[in-house]
């Protein structure tokens, strides 16, 4: 089946103390942004790309891809109010037959094996998210300020790409937004499906804090 990605790249970078966009700053010689793109075309380069950016961001991106000389084909549809209005401009720019990967713009480190099974779950479950085992122990806290220990491998960490066939997650965006819808998989659930969970990778962060750029740039010069 044909198989799209949509890029969701719409941060502000206010918590890297930084006035550039995130999906902007410089790692390892080119933009975040750059980075996923390019690995995503690595991973399949008849894949369709999708970048969804801010409308007042866009002109600043070519001029990166000018820079950088990033040539690789994509299409730009600006973003929306919040990620589930950016994600259904993204979606409406794709046909109703395929599977779509919804990724975060500022994963640039995403393993070609995760792609390719999430892409794999999806053509045949309809569904796929890369999740990992927890690490840390967890608590719950509550509204007295106080808290429990809860069993950490009842719980997993979700990453992206959140993958689909295009026909049920277009069916699922179709529902009004709702604070709950936290990332794809939680408005696929909205509409009465299941996603399968496959297995992501420890590199695979969205870079969101300063030191995460220093372990970004490790990982994309190896």
């Amino acid at each position: 089946m044909k198989r799209y990605a949509i890029i969701v790249a719409g941060g502000k970078g206010t918590r890297m103390g930084n006035d550039i966009p995130k999906q902007f700053i410089e790692i390892a010689g080119k933009p975040i942004l750059a980075h996923t793109i390019e690995n995503f075309y690595r991973f399949d380069p008849n894949i369709d790309l999708i970048i969804v950016l801010p409308q007042n961001q866009q002109e600043y991106w070519k001029r990166l891809c000018a820079v950088h000389r990033i040539t690789i084909p994509h299409l730009v549809v600006k973003g929306g109010e919040t990620r589930f209005h950016s994600v259904l401009n993204g979606l409406s720019l794709i046909p109703d037959e395929g599977i779509v990967a919804i990724h975060d713009g500022v994963r640039p480190l995403t393993a070609h094996r995760v792609i390719e099974n999430c892409f794999h779950v999806a053509e045949e479950k309809g569904g796929a998210i890369p999740v990992l085992p927890l690490t840390d122990s967890l608590r719950q806290i509550f509204p007295d300020k106080s808290s429990k220990a809860v069993d950490r491998t009842a719980f997993v960490a979700v990453q992206t790409p959140q993958t689909f066939r295009v026909e049920e997650i277009k069916k699922a965006y179709k529902l009004p937004y709702n604070d709950t819808f936290t990332d794809d998989a939680s408005v696929y659930e909205a509409a009465g499906y299941i996603p399968e969970l496959v297995e992501g990778n420890r590199e695979n962060m969205k870079i969101t804090l300063p030191v995460d750029l220093a372990i970004a740039e490790i990982g994309l010069k190896e």
